[in-house]
């Protein structure tokens, strides 16, 4: 309910563009979500073995039902490794600063020697002026409120959805918070080696709501 399509074709868009400079035959999402990215990268890369992983399997049985290899595994857990990790749309920022060391070192554990992880954050910027608000979403049989906020570089959104049911609605209520990291919490944090990062306009503002990032396991 809550995408929006322009954008999210963007962002992929800076994805394409960067994995389009690099040599890897192996790519692991993280944090995967229902597939759509994975399923766009197959037909930008169809000789690339992919696989998603999500905490969620409901959301991994979305991916599988693309035909995408997933798996509702930790990432510390996963087995394998491969050329590129990816975590697309803010996953890291969902990471508190306590966090990220953790994150980071089974990101290296999880990529073969000289691999890339490529990511995307939030800026103050984006959480302050894009994300920051309230506002509706509603189809024929749902209806789902988000009022959030931004204080001290945590964001918080609270959502509300009514769901019909019969003759009736279910209410169901829930809360998400991110975390704003900047370049040097992400490098100190890890012992990758920088490559470059590049700023994201994904809705048109004055300033970058994101932020790609591109890190890499050393040779």
């Amino acid at each position: 309910m809550l995408e929006n399509e322009e954008a999210v074709e963007t962002l992929y868009g800076y994805y394409y563009n960067t994995l389009s400079t690099l040599s890897f035959r192996t790519l692991l999402d993280v944090g995967c979500g229902s597939g759509a990215y994975l399923e766009a990268l197959q037909s930008h890369f169809p000789s690339v073995r992919v696989k998603g992983i999500d905490l969620s399997p409901q959301m991994v049985s979305r991916t599988k039902q693309r035909g995408i290899e997933a798996e509702a595994v930790d990432l510390c857990d996963e087995k394998e490794h491969y050329d590129v990790i990816t975590a697309v749309f803010d996953m890291v920022n969902y990471l508190s600063k306590d966090a990220l060391e953790r994150f980071f070192s089974c990101i290296s554990d999880h990529l073969n020697a000289g691999g890339y992880f490529l990511f995307d954050l939030n800026t103050a910027y984006g959480f302050e002026n894009v994300a920051v608000g309230a506002y509706v979403v509603e189809d024929k049989k749902r209806f789902l409120a988000i009022d959030s906020d931004y204080a001290s570089g945590v964001y918080e959104a609270h959502f509300t959805l009514f769901e019909e049911e019969g003759s009736c609605y279910r209410k169901m209520q829930e809360k998400i918070t991110q975390h704003y990291h900047t370049l040097e919490d992400i490098l100190s944090s890890t012992s990758l080696g920088f490559v470059f990062s590049e700023e994201i306009y994904l809705y048109g503002m004055d300033e970058a709501d994101k932020m790609l990032i591109l890190l890499q396991k050393a040779h």
